[in-house]
């Protein structure tokens, strides 16, 4: 085992990237960022049914979007055969594992008279003194102790002691030729050097296993962390009703990924009452030890919440290319030239939580109206409407700039000579402009809209009412 910090993230290729793994991956990647350590990313493939090549892209893909970068890998196990074979030889020439010829009948029955008489339900080691050979339908399992405990020293949960009797002697190596998850991914993380195995706590009880195998092949173990569960808002285990969604889905709402790392981090780790964390921010104040023992809860509230807040945080600059993206994506017109963009994003900013919610709302910046939202139209084109527009079309008709000051003042002298408050201009004057109930404030509306646009679709409107 080597003083340099080595952690891990091993995915399964069957399916998405999704937030949970998106969490550990966080957790070890902050902590070989924080101690200048290595992160190294491996696939575990040996579900050969079910991984998929589509599945290993879409973690490529959820990763290289949050920005978490792996510095070696990713190796796949199914790659590695070879290795796991030199091991399991050493484990079987050793005699610390042999082959069984039970079959998968006989240890049920195993099984079940184990439960009948009150008992685990376990192999109850027929072949392990019958020293076959290697043999065509035959699997290797491990020679496990009869006494004592295995001693998890967990970095998160504090000591656990399992005791080896309820521990039975496990595969490594199917009649298949394929080798066993808990198997495999100890020789990974012995071969790689990993320091650190950070993963969920649905891992605990695979851990005392491996820790066997280590001892098996008096080989350093590891350190242990296993992180509690994000569970739903209802407290059960995460699901997509939950929000439990691939990665991206986030990105195609329209989430930034620095917001999802900082909702993430906070699931589980805390530092202080600090809630707002930037990638930086984590890198810096990142300890094991701060992760508790306590599930996190998901809440897509919150999450959008403190997505709002890193999209203030941002630049116009920095939003630009994220909006013209989600707008592109959404199907909306735009001039990704257009020298309005940075200060519609500037207006937008403090309305908006999402891209998707920016990018909604720059749509009326780029497409006229083509239709009046009912409710909207319902109660701000009412009696006197058309006055108001014609009004404001006559005055912006004669206006030499359309700066926010001169159409604040313009909408101030339509105000004044028609003796109305500012909402009975701007009600209509928002749904002829934009087809909506809401926008930012008229003047700057106006303002970014310019008279070039602007005129068309007060016309459009004037003449939709008066047709009724």
């Amino acid at each position: 085992m080597t003083d340099t910090i080595i952690t891990r993230f091993p995915p399964s290729p069957t399916g998405y990237l999704h937030v949970g793994g998106a969490r550990t991956a966080l957790f070890n990647w902050l902590y070989a960022r924080k101690t200048g350590g290595k992160f190294i990313l491996r696939i575990e493939d040996t579900d050969i049914l079910r991984s998929t090549e589509e599945s290993v892209r879409a973690i490529f893909e959820g990763l290289e979007w949050l920005g978490i970068d792996w510095d070696e890998g990713p190796f796949y196990q199914t790659k590695r055969f070879d290795i796991y074979k030199k091991y399991l030889d050493q484990l079987l020439a050793e005699e610390k594992a042999y082959c069984c010829t039970c079959s998968a009948e006989e240890v049920e029955t195993m099984r079940e008279k184990a439960r009948a008489e009150g008992r685990n339900p376990m192999y109850d080691g027929t072949c392990r003194h019958k020293k076959l050979p290697p043999q065509p339908g035959a699997v290797v399992r491990l020679l496990t102790p009869d006494t004592g405990s295995t001693r998890i020293d967990d970095v998160v949960k504090g000591p656990i002691a399992i005791p080896n009797t309820e521990i039975d002697d496990f595969i490594l190596c199917r009649s298949d030729g394929v080798y066993t998850y808990n198997f495999a991914v100890v020789i990974d993380d012995l071969t790689m050097h990993i320091s650190h195995v950070i993963r969920g706590d649905d891992h605990v009880s695979n851990t005392p296993k491996q820790i066997l195998i280590y001892e098996a092949l008096n080989a350093p173990v590891p350190k242990f962390g296993h992180v509690p569960m994000v569970l739903g808002p209802d407290r059960t285990r995460l699901s997509k009703r939950h929000g439990a969604l691939g990665v991206m889905e986030y990105k195609k709402m329209g989430f930034l990924p620095e917001a999802l790392l900082n909702y993430l981090v906070r699931l589980g780790w805390s530092h202080g009452d600090q809630e707002f964390f930037t990638i930086e921010d984590m890198k810096e104040l990142f300890t094991l030890e701060a992760i508790g023992r306590s599930p996190g809860v998901f809440d897509v509230d919150k999450l959008t919440a403190l997505n709002a807040e890193h999209m203030q945080k941002k630049s116009p600059a920095e939003l630009l290319p994220l909006l013209l993206e989600q707008m592109t994506a959404l199907g909306i017109p735009h001039g990704p030239e257009d020298p309005r963009l940075p200060a519609i994003i500037a207006l937008l900013q403090p309305r908006s939580k999402t891209l998707v919610e920016m990018a909604q709302q720059a749509e009326s910046f780029f497409v006229d109206p083509t239709s009046y939202c009912e409710v909207a139209a319902k109660k701000n084109f009412k009696g006197g409407s058309v006055d108001v527009l014609k009004k404001i079309e006559e005055k912006l008709m004669t206006a030499e700039e359309d700066s926010l000051e001169a159409m604040e003042a313009l909408l101030q002298s339509v105000c004044d000579e028609m003796d109305l408050k500012l909402g009975k201009v701007g009600g209509p004057l928002r749904v002829a402009l934009t087809g909506k109930g809401q926008s930012p404030g008229m003047g700057e509306t106006l303002a970014l809209l310019g008279k070039e646009r602007s005129l068309p679709r007060i016309r459009a409107a004037i003449a939709h009412l008066e047709t009724f």
